[in-house]
């Protein structure tokens, strides 16, 4: 994701307010900032999203999670305009799907976003190529090419030999894979996936999940992912969303949800969640200079140390210290291998502690 990357999703203050007076008891949120109970016993109204905006870069995956009810999945429907905002505006490029007609959303959800639901929903009747080639036929790829292209995908899900079996015939998992292949096809600039593998059980979901991180790295897809999972969250996002009724109470790296949380509500989510594998090298390191002017001579001559990249867990770190069995420094290098700076055995312990 590059710093100067224009978003491919911009959600803009998303507002969606079920009830009798949505405008009334939004324009009371706003004032108020009203919990979701007192809306609902003042204007029989539940807030499913209040006030939401982010925006989604290229090749990012971007986790929402929250608990159950927190409007996750109301959100993510908006980008699609499966729901209509009460207020707000979502653009995808620059175009506002909100002032969309009917013809160009359907053109927008036929070639540049794809949905991945919990249930598949895929088409009983229909075997398992030609279900991946559904949104193809929607619109009017040739049968020959639209085959073609779904047996591919099916290939990149490791599901080629299965094309010509029915869905009933295939697990759980094997389903799930199914729809992210169908969702492939059209070759979409964004994936929306709503809790895609939150029925599946533990064993093949961290498979998946794995499948998925691999097919990411390979197509460099953008992606909103739902989930009320943060080891889900962490291991797929690059960034990660947690919304509490309606909102977002913080945004950020999974290092900075897990090492820095906003508030309580954060804390007891990444409660329990070692911290090991999120510190990063570059948050402990001391710069050159500093390190040569602690050391003197000894800090002179750094290539005799062992290196690693700026991007290194603590956990790897500690590893490598236990193996090497010295109080020797850490050389922290970026990308073309020139030192940045140095962690010693100090620095270590310090992150530990901390």
């Amino acid at each position: 994701m590059k710093a100067d990357a224009k978003p491919v999703v911009r959600c803009r203050d998303i507002w969606k307010i079920f009830g009798p007076n949505p405008a009334e008891a939004m324009e009371a949120l706003k004032r108020d900032n009203l919990a979701r109970a007192e809306v609902l016993e003042r204007f029989h109204a539940i807030a499913g999203v209040a006030g939401v905006s982010f925006d989604v870069y290229p090749g990012e995956i971007l986790c929402i999670m929250g608990l159950s009810g927190s409007g996750k999945s109301t959100l993510i429907r908006h980008v699609n305009r499966l729901v209509e905002p009460t207020a707000g505006q979502v653009l995808i490029g620059d175009q506002d799907i909100g002032a969309a007609s009917q013809k160009e959303l359907r053109r927008l959800r036929a070639e540049k976003i794809s949905m991945v639901f919990q249930n598949t929903g895929l088409f009983s009747h229909w075997n398992v190529r030609d279900n991946v080639a559904f949104g193809l036929e929607v619109r009017k790829v040739k049968r020959a090419e639209r085959l073609a292209i779904a047996q591919e995908k099916l290939e990149l899900v490791h599901l080629g030999q299965w094309a010509d079996r029915y869905p009933s015939e295939l697990s759980g998992g094997m389903q799930q894979r199914v729809g992210l292949a169908r969702a492939l096809a059209t070759d979409p600039e964004l994936i929306l996936m709503d809790e895609p593998f939150s029925a599946l059980d533990p064993l093949i979901r961290r498979q998946l999940q794995d499948e998925f991180l691999r097919i990411w790295k390979t197509l460099n897809k953008t992606a909103l992912f739902i989930t009320h999972d943060l080891d889900e969250a962490i291991r797929i996002g690059d960034r990660i969303a947690i919304m509490k009724e309606g909102r977002f109470v913080q945004i950020g790296t999974p290092e900075e949800i897990v090492t820095n949380p906003k508030d309580d509500y954060v804390r007891d989510f990444v409660h329990g969640i070692s911290k090991l594998k999120f510190v990063r090298a570059h948050s402990l390191m001391c710069g050159i200079d500093q390190y040569r002017g602690t050391h003197g001579r000894r800090g002179a001559n750094l290539e005799r140390y062992s290196s690693v990249t700026e991007n290194t867990d603590l956990d790897s770190l500690i590893k490598l210290k236990v193996n090497a069995s010295n109080y020797d420094p850490i050389v922290v290098v970026d990308s073309h291998s020139s030192p940045i700076g140095v962690i010693t055995v100090t620095d270590l312990l310090n992150g530990m502690r901390s």
